[in-house]
């Protein structure tokens, strides 16, 4: 798989298949490398497709207690 920017749901399911084989990858090491990118990628697609919205500030201290 070459890295490239996750654009669909399929390189998003493509590039998560390829983390999980990497990640055992020891850092500094070109698996590593190719692990930090893609996690790198990963994390910014899904930041900007499945957002977690912040809780409503009381809700939250309601919940808490």
């Amino acid at each position: 798989m070459d890295i490239r920017p996750i654009r669909t749901e399929a390189d998003y399911r493509a590039a998560l298949a390829e983390v999980d084989k990497l990640f055992n990858a020891r850092p500094k090491t070109p698996e590593g490398d190719r692990l930090e990118l893609l996690t790198t990628l990963v994390e910014a697609y899904e930041a900007q497709h499945y957002a977690i919205p912040a809780p409503d500030p009381v809700e939250a201290i309601k919940y808490l207690m």
